[in-house]
């Protein structure tokens, strides 16, 4: 039987705290994150967007890539509910840093200055 180690408990808390987040009014929708998803990945990669590290990329991109990898296959052909356990558990751990990071990253967004080109002929002389 899975035991709820404090790190695990941990996880599952984090991402209970994200869903409630973002059933707040005035939280970003299901689109407003997806949209955000490439603007976030590419300041994190250039370092503008410093609070998501290039190791919590990493991180994600492996837990994508073990879900969707035909390898993680043979553990629900011979052994069926412990591979779908461990595919539950990655999926709800991408769905939190999912929720936790768009959250993180739009609250950031908002709060950059915004340079806006305006007509410099209306400028008081």
């Amino acid at each position: 039987m899975a035991t709820f180690r404090p790190r695990r408990l941990a996880a599952f808390t984090a991402l209970w705290r994200a869903v409630v987040r973002g059933q707040r009014p005035g939280a970003p929708g299901l689109g407003d994150r997806l949209v955000a998803v490439p603007r976030m990945v590419r300041e994190a990669v250039s370092g503008r967007y410093a609070a998501l590290g290039r190791g919590r990329l990493a991180l994600i991109a492996l837990g994508l890539a073990y879900l969707i990898s035909p390898v993680d296959l043979v553990p629900e052909a011979i052994i069926p509910l412990v591979g779908l356990v461990d595919d539950g558990v990655v999926a709800l751990w991408l769905a939190g840093a999912f929720l936790a990071e768009t959250d993180n990253y739009l609250r950031w967004e908002r709060s950059q200055p915004v340079i806006v080109e305006g007509d410099v002929g209306s400028a008081a002389w």
